[in-house]
């Protein structure tokens, strides 16, 4: 059951620009998500060099340069979650009986919970930090 593939001089091969993301918003959104990871792997990086390595990398994010990474580092891992989540409520619809939950109160839900879930951990943070 061998397929006959077509000779590759007759293939069209459409030529795009380095910057084809550019000239449609919904590209660009996408490609800014996926660009949001790399601000993540940059901390998760410096956790797995070790505790004496990521504590000399904790030492040094008291500069401008520092903190301004990380406020964006924060920004980008706020749009990631968000977008993952209005995704979810696209690919994993709620629904009640014969009823569809609304995909914006899906998204909600999951934004809630997600509130709910980050106050819970900052509070046992700081009650096992006293």
């Amino acid at each position: 059951m061998s397929a006959v593939r077509p000779d590759p001089s007759k293939l069209y091969h459409r030529k795009m620009p380095a910057t084809w993301w550019l000239t449609n918003r919904s590209y660009f959104l996408f490609m800014l998500r996926e660009l949001s990871s790399v601000f993540i792997a940059v901390q998760i990086y410096q956790l797995s060099n070790g505790p004496d390595a990521y504590v000399a990398f904790t030492q040094k994010l008291s500069s401008p340069g520092w903190i301004l990474f990380h406020l964006v580092a924060l920004l980008f891992a706020l749009y990631h979650s968000f977008t993952w989540f209005q995704s979810s409520a696209v690919v994993l619809p709620l629904r009640i009986g014969e009823r569809s939950i609304s995909r914006p109160i899906v998204t909600a839900l999951h934004v809630g919970a997600w509130v709910m879930v980050s106050l819970i951990v900052l509070v046992l943070f700081l009650a096992l930090k006293s």
